[in-house]
């Protein structure tokens, strides 16, 4: 049973190299001077694109992304760098969307580093299990083995004494290694060459990252394992390739620590596809229209949204027509604060954004419209107009009812609000018929997350909190109610919550003020007296 067994996986792998060299056509009456000229073009600086397109062709099945041309560069760059002063360190991590060649992009950069920039790699690849990080290095094993392109110009690489489907040291003392998570990478070494390049693809799995002691425990062995393999005083890369697939992972927390990060979702800031050459908008509609509003998220937003408790559901009902309200109010919540906006060189320059329509009819607070997204400043401005339009179309050709327009503007935020957000309001004002009246909320907030608990759970528990049906296949409702859903006091992703709780705060202000014998106090600021006190 066993030699059966071995018979049919040396079968396998001989149909599988066999693949890559008819993938890899040469011509073999090529000469030494044909050959050194074509190595001397595709290896001159600036021609990185060219040389992988050679050398893999059939594996650059679409044009490359500019993400990651651009990421590639930043690697390219840091190598030289290290190779320069004799030591350092680039630590990447690439939470890219699921289908954007994490790792076939990242095993093309390694060759070309190994055989252009001359990087004498000893790679560490761990994954999630010892099965997975040996199928992510069968590529490599491959390529090295069967590539005709890269034996013809580089020289044979198999080294028949060491060479396994865990573990391959090639001709040229270029060594790769697999480990499953919790494997002990110790003593990973070829002759004085200690690791100088851990790379961990596929690490998480959603089993672990529900499980808080054994996602600690597996980051333990990141730290305390695997990472203190490298040799320190040469120059070394860290690299983490996974999507973000939790709120809480070994990939979220490398993450932070990354001199590199960039997240790449599988649409833009503006909407558009991330690698237009690849993905048409109607290829992304098919794909995330076929699965859960949750799942999309996770697989190609890198917003992974588990189940809280505080909100277990929402309610979904009827909304009475705009003119039947006493007054409507729409809130906006334009980023983080300063101490949490992510700064240029995290690649995270573009913050997730809310604005909705709400009001309050009797005992019902209604979510009427709104926008929930990772925008531009200037679409979360237009989207501002956008529900000035909608509330004028849906007042039943009534009169529309005095509209509040307020945008969070508390001390951490300030001055992006006069600075950014005030001169694009007075530009777009023009093109939708009249400047938006808005008024900044500078309230002090309390917490973040005991705020929203304290305000939005009773109301919604008790079942006055209403989202407008006719809006259910709105996506930016839907991001509203999964964000809600899966809200608790962890969460990283409350902008939604965070805005409604901002205008149910205004409603309720205005209303108290509304109320016959009520009094208001307004707190005003000291004037100097002209003789100076």
């Amino acid at each position: 049973m066993k030699a059966a067994q071995e018979k049919k996986l040396a079968l396998q792998w001989q149909k599988y190299t066999e693949n890559i060299r008819k993938a890899t056509p040469i011509n073999i009456r090529d000469t030494a001077e044909e050959i050194n000229a074509r190595k001397k073009r595709l290896e001159a600086p600036g021609n990185r694109e060219a040389w992988i397109k050679y050398y893999f062709d059939k594996w650059c099945f679409a044009e490359p992304a500019k993400f990651q041309i651009a990421s590639s560069d930043r690697i390219e760059a840091a190598y030289d760098n290290m190779v320069k002063k004799g030591s350092g360190k680039f630590r990447q991590s690439r939470p890219w969307f699921r289908g954007a060649s994490k790792s076939s992009r990242r095993m093309m950069e390694m060759f070309y580093l190994i055989f252009v920039k001359k990087f004498p790699a000893n790679v560490l690849l761990c994954s999630k299990s010892e099965k997975n990080a040996a199928k992510l290095l069968k590529p490599y094993i491959g390529h090295f083995e069967a590539n005709q392109r890269i034996i013809q110009d580089y020289g044979k690489q198999q080294n028949l004494g060491s060479w396994t489907s865990e573990h391959i040291t090639t001709l040229k003392d270029i060594a790769f290694t697999a480990v499953g998570r919790g494997q002990s990478p110790r003593g990973a070494k070829e002759d004085e060459l200690r690791i100088n390049c851990v790379l961990l693809d596929d690490i998480d799995d959603d089993e672990l990252c529900r499980n808080p002691d054994l996602l600690n425990e597996a980051v333990e062995w990141v730290e305390e394992a695997v990472i203190p393999c490298v040799e320190i005083s040469k120059p070394y890369f860290i690299f983490c390739d996974n999507n973000l697939i939790a709120e809480d992972s070994i990939a979220m927390r490398l993450l932070e620590k990354a001199d590199d990060k960039e997240i790449v979702n599988i649409r833009d800031e503006n909407g558009k596809s991330s690698w237009p050459e690849k993905n048409t908008e109607e290829m992304i509609d098919d794909m995330i229209n076929g699965i859960s509003y949750a799942s999309s998220q996770k697989e190609y937003f890198n917003n992974p949204m588990s189940q809280g408790k505080t909100f277990p559901e929402v309610k979904w009902g009827k909304c009475p027509p705009i003119s039947d309200a006493p007054f409507i109010v729409t809130y906006a919540d334009p980023a983080p604060s300063n101490k949490d906006r992510p700064g240029q060189k995290s690649g995270l320059t573009n913050s997730r954004k809310a604005v909705f329509i709400m009001a309050r009819i009797k005992d019902d607070y209604y979510i009427y419209y709104g926008f929930l997204d990772v925008m531009s400043n200037s679409i979360f401005m237009a989207s501002m107009y956008e529900c000035r339009n909608y509330i004028k179309n849906h007042c039943d050709n009534k009169p529309a009812p005095p509209s509040y327009y307020f945008i969070e503007n508390n001390t951490l935020q300030d001055p992006f609000y006069e600075q950014v957000l005030l001169p694009l309001m007075y530009q777009l004002g023009s093109d939708y018929g009249g400047v938006l009246p808005i008024s900044p909320d500078i309230r002090k907030k309390p917490e973040k997350w005991p705020r929203i608990e304290s305000a939005l759970e009773p109301i919604n528990r008790l079942g006055h909190l209403i989202f407008n049906i006719d809006e259910k296949d709105n996506p930016h409702m839907q991001r509203l109610e999964a964000q809600f859903i899966a809200a608790k006091p962890t969460s990283k992703q409350l902008d939604g919550p965070d805005a409604i709780e901002g205008a149910k705060f205004i409603i309720d202000e205005k209303q108290a003020q509304f109320r016959p014998g009520s009094i208001m106090f307004q707190p005003r600021e000291r004037q100097s007296s002209k003789y100076g006190y």
